[in-house]
């Protein structure tokens, strides 16, 4: 900008050539101007040439409107970096491809605080000086100042008129209004209030006696155009300029923008021309000094204006007003401020009335918009409260609807409706008759915090349906699956893929119905479908894969249940007639089966040959004797993959399933061996009788002692009771039970009980002897008769029964006899210690 300054003259890479005329002190450019002359070779022109030169108030978009419309280069404000003085003094350029010649004037602006209030001499001599050098003069104005007494630069214009007659001779200037920012109000509307404005100013300029009488059509012709906001609407700003600049296109020419111009200074002659004006400019003294009315109604009312913004801060009524609508909604707070407000007016009128129209005018414009941003934050507040409650009230009415079974969607939309409706109304009631303030901010504000809301409820409305559904659909199979895949049979599969069509559909269907209150998009319905149907596909591969952990146990409980019940479910007695090896192949082939079912997923109803696999590599196993050695067969199991499963459905590898199947092997091993032993056994107690010859041997060789016996009946009763005493210790010991499971553990077990058993046996007898004769011969036939046939048969019935059971359990039956009639009970001394 220093260089710009002391050069006068810059060359910004186009044809513009901007340059400044008259510095920011009022200095006139002397060599800018020359060096201005000779590179737009001005002097070439003769009378063919156009000046343009634009007045506004500052930072109102002038080199912004300058540089669209003639292609210059003029610097325009940084709206970044705030308002503030652009164009100091006044610049001059070349406007780009415009014929004829035209040259451009960018004025500093008005009412810049740069300069002061009261220090407008400049300004006044500057818009002097573009109407007498200026064709045609641009007057920059805001769409919404219009009618505002400085903003439309009335005074200015008002001086500038009086001035212009006293001190050149007429010559017909072009005033081109430009309306910045036009807004809804037609320009047809807008123009008249212009030009009368202007005509007004006019009539009331002092003229001289000559001019008394002339019109203002003599000395100016008045264009007014409007334009839309740059900032807002560019394109179509962009587009109106560039309508607006074809009409500067042979301006000079009969009809154009200064078709009718009069006394035109040759070009040659311009520089010299106007510096001359500019001095006669200068030299006028009275343009220094403001109107001592105006000036005197400016302070005064600027002091009143202070006094009651001070008077308002400090109303009581006020602030209980602000102090309440800190704390939340207050009734009728518009009409309130609103009255408060006016009577803070009012006493300025009162107070200003004797003074200067226009100044007590622009001054109490100011005092209202002070005192309504001095108010505003409250206003603001009391918007903010008032969204917060028709939020909570929101909250609350929906949940309501919700809870007593009202749809979503049409909860949402009846409470959003009739909450929004009241939200309008406190709007209204909030409002402040001096103020246009719009709500429709915090509006926005309340619709978005509800919709955000109903989403969020919704969000959790679906995900607790959704789990609702899934709860439903995991209760429905897990069940069902586990107790088909643990019986494991052909139809196992088919069954759970039925199981699965079916839940899922029904599942799906009123998920679907329930899905239709929330009113969402079709997308995101499927979206959830989908998603509940993978949920039921994941339950039975869950509960299939959780199966498949457990393979072992049920494999081992699916053998015992076959190899230890028949038929009809009851306990298998072996008692020799059983074929053992024909009932264990049985119950591998089961276990086999319930291997081969679960060892897959199988819920597309692929056909796959996993079960002939497994029975051809674990049971249908060739014997190796009968085979040729030096043939090895390659084991379909030696792999981690089936031929047409793929490893996803996999649950169970080959190599798995070999290992398991040699562990279960291993495992049931023991049952069979001990049901062959205990087959033994029962084979050798049904055989307990020696054989008939050695009878027939007894018979002949004991015929001297039988006879003996006969003769003695003593030895009949020695041997009567010997036999009582070793049934006893027969029963008592268990002898049979201890044989199933071996001879040697058999002999064993009774070593270590034989003797307790003997001298319990005794000691039993003994006391039996010390009680009273009619007692023993009262209990003695009851003795022999009940106590010890019915332990007999019990017992005998309770081997044959326990085949299964292991050797401790027998020893501890055998311990007790008891007789339920008498009370006679026999318990072995290892039972009661």
């Amino acid at each position: 900008m220093q260089q710009r300054e002391l050069a006068g003259f810059e060359d910004m890479g186009d044809n513009s050539c901007s340059t400044q005329l008259i510095d920011g002190d009022g200095v006139y450019n002397v060599s800018g101007m020359e060096n201005f002359m000779k590179t737009v070779k001005l002097g070439e022109c003769g009378l063919s040439y156009a000046v343009v030169s634009i007045m506004g108030p500052q930072s109102s978009g002038k080199s912004t409107l300058l540089n669209h419309l003639f292609h210059t280069n003029f610097r325009e404000m940084d709206a970044f970096k705030g308002r503030s003085q652009t164009t100091k003094g006044i610049w001059l350029a070349r406007c780009v491809d415009i014929e004829p010649c035209t040259i451009i004037m960018d004025l500093e602006g008005s009412d810049g605080r740069e300069r002061g209030e009261d220090d407008t001499a400049f300004e006044k001599q500057s818009a002097l000086f573009a109407l007498a050098v200026s064709d045609i003069v641009l007057i920059n104005m805001w769409c919404h100042d219009i009618g505002r007494e400085q903003a439309a630069n009335k005074p200015l214009l008002k001086t500038v008129f009086q001035v212009m007659m006293r001190l050149f001779s007429p010559r017909k200037t072009t005033l081109l209004f430009v309306i910045r920012d036009k807004t809804k109000t037609p320009l047809e509307n807008l123009e008249p209030i212009l030009r009368e404005d202007i005509q007004k100013i006019w009539d009331s300029v002092q003229k001289p006696i000559e001019h008394k009488n002339t019109p203002l059509s003599e000395f100016f012709n008045v264009e007014v155009v409007a334009l839309s906001s740059f900032e807002e609407k560019e394109e179509y700003f962009k587009e109106q300029v560039a309508n607006l600049r074809q009409r500067f296109f042979h301006s000079i020419a009969p009809g154009g923008l200064a078709g009718d111009r009069q006394g035109v200074i040759p070009a040659s002659g311009f520089s010299f021309s106007a510096q001359q004006i500019w001095k006669v400019i200068k030299e006028n003294k009275d343009l220094d000094l403001p109107a001592h009315k105006v000036m005197v109604a400016t302070v005064r009312c600027e002091e009143i204006a202070n006094e009651k913004i001070a008077s308002f801060a400090d109303n009581e009524e006020w602030r209980h007003l602000e102090e309440a609508v800190q704390n939340g909604v207050v009734p009728g707070f518009g009409k309130k401020l609103s009255s408060i407000l006016e009577n803070c007016l009012i006493g300025y009128d009162m107070e200003a009335v004797y003074f200067d129209d226009s100044v007590r005018t622009s001054k109490r414009r100011q005092l209202e918009s002070k005192l309504l941003q001095f108010v505003q934050p409250a206003y603001h507040s009391m918007l903010g409260h008032l969204r917060s409650k028709t939020l909570e009230d929101f909250k609350a009415r929906f949940e309501k609807a919700l809870e007593s079974g009202e749809g979503f969607a049409s909860a949402a939309n009846d409470c959003t409706q009739s909450l929004m409706s009241a939200f309008n109304e406190g709007c209204k009631d909030a409002e402040i008759e001096q103020a246009s303030w719009d709500s429709s901010k915090a509006r926005e504000k309340l619709r978005r915090d509800i919709d955000a809301y109903i989403t969020s409820v919704r969000k959790a409305k679906l995900f607790e349906l959704t789990s609702l559904y899934e709860e439903k659909l995991n209760k429905a199979l897990s069940e069902p699956v586990e107790a088909l895949l643990d019986s494991a049979s052909d139809d196992t599969w088919p069954s759970i893929r039925s199981l699965l069509q079916r839940e899922t559909k029904a599942a799906l269907s009123n998920f679907a119905l329930a899905l239709s209150s929330f009113d969402i998009d079709q997308t995101t319905i499927e979206k959830l479908l989908t998603k509940l149907e993978e949920y039921a596909r994941s339950v039975v591969e869950s509960k299939a894969r959780e199966e498949a952990g457990r393979v072992l146990m049920h494999m081992k409980d699916r053998f015992s249940t076959l190899f230890s019940r028949d038929s009809d479910s009851m306990p298998r007695l072996w008692t020799g007639k059983e074929d053992i090896k024909a009932i264990t192949k049985m119950a591998r082939s089961a276990s086999l089966k319930l291997l081969s079912v679960i060892a897959a997923i199988r819920l597309e109803g692929d056909k796959d040959s996993v079960e002939n696999t497994l029975q051809l590599a674990l049971v249908d196993v060739p014997n190796s004797s009968t085979s040729n050695r030096s043939i090895q067969p390659l084991d379909p199991l030696a792999s981690n993959t089936w031929e047409d499963v793929p490893s996803t459905r996999t649950l169970i590898t080959p190599v798995q399933c070999k290992s398991l199947w040699r562990q279960f092997k291993a495992e049931t091993e023991y049952t069979v061996t001990q049901a062959i032993a205990a087959q033994e056994a029962n084979k050798r107690n049904n055989n307990w009788l020696p054989p008939p010859w050695a009878i027939a041997a007894m018979l002949i060789l004991g015929f001297n002692e039988f006879m003996t016996l006969l003769r003695n009946p003593l030895y009949l009763g020695v041997i009567f009771v010997a036999f009582l005493l070793g049934k006893a210790l027969w029963v008592q010991l268990d002898v049979s039970g201890e044989f199933r499971n071996g001879a040697l553990p058999g002999i064993l077990s009774l070593s270590t009980k034989f003797l307790p058993t003997v001298m319990n046996l005794l000691k039993k007898l003994a006391d039996e002897g010390q009680r009273p004769t009619a007692s023993n011969t009262r209990r003695n036939p009851e003795l022999d008769s009940k106590s010890f046939p019915n332990d007999v048969n019990s017992t005998s019935t309770s081997s044959a029964a326990s085949t299964n059971e292991t050797s401790s359990n027998s020893t501890a039956a055998s311990s007790n006899v008891t007789s339920s009639d008498n009370g006679v009970e026999y318990t072995s001394p290892v039972k009661q210690r």
